[in-house]
């Protein structure tokens, strides 16, 4: 959408996923960031709303957008995904609901504290469990100790070497790359943008996808 992260709303969101479903024939699971409301209320209707859209999944966040709280305290975030796995699993279709402990990414490092949320929202009925920003082995080891839901780690992180085969030994059932693909291409234009600029060359070119691929692709 050309616009940064976390400032598109619900109906623009919706929109835009129905867009996605029409384009692809595969089941399409979406980004819904924490409901985009606050109260259990909101959250479950975007879940009904998401599933009108033609989703078949969607993963719920407990940030709050609120840089002096930017999590929500943990009755009120199970709350929400116990609203949020009721409305999925009353769906006519199996809708896969991912809960997400995002203290991670608001700078709230504390594996104890992501543990406890996991759980939490594993008894509120979450069907999938996400924890951004844990690279770690040892944390992604002790989190599939702590719970009997599938976990999903993310990948594509700077700094972070494990691989497939390495995440499934472990028992991690799903790997997504959050935008490392957008920032991998955003990367490769800057790259190409600063040759022109400072080298005056266009070496870039080489490496770049053809006209003939791309039309194969789409």
């Amino acid at each position: 959408m050309g616009q940064r992260d976390n400032t598109i709303g619900r109906d623009e969101t919706m929109v835009h996923v129905s867009s996605i479903v029409s384009a692809t024939d595969l089941p399409v699971s979406a980004d819904l960031e924490n409901g985009f409301g606050d109260s259990p209320e909101t959250v479950a209707e975007t879940i009904q709303l998401a599933a009108r859209m033609g989703l078949v999944g969607g993963s719920i966040e407990d940030v709050t957008n609120d840089p002096d709280q930017p999590v929500y305290e943990l009755a009120l975030a199970a709350e929400r995904m116990q609203a949020a796995a009721e409305a999925a699993h009353a769906l006519p279709f199996p809708f896969m609901l991912t809960g997400r402990a995002d203290n991670y990414l608001v700078g709230r490092p504390d594996l104890k504290d992501t543990i406890g949320r996991l759980q939490a929202y594993q008894e509120a009925g979450a069907d999938v469990l996400y924890a951004p920003g844990i690279s770690s082995k040892d944390d992604m080891a002790a989190i599939l100790k702590a719970v009997d839901r599938p976990l999903n780690v993310v990948m594509g992180l700077q700094g972070v070497r494990l691989d497939l085969a390495a995440l499934s030994e472990m028992g991690v059932r799903r790997v997504s790359v959050g935008s490392a693909l957008s920032r991998a291409a955003l990367g490769a234009f800057l790259r190409a943008a600063r040759e022109m600029r400072e080298q005056g060359s266009f070496d870039f070119a080489d490496e770049a996808v053809s006209y003939g691929d791309i039309s194969a692709l789409f």
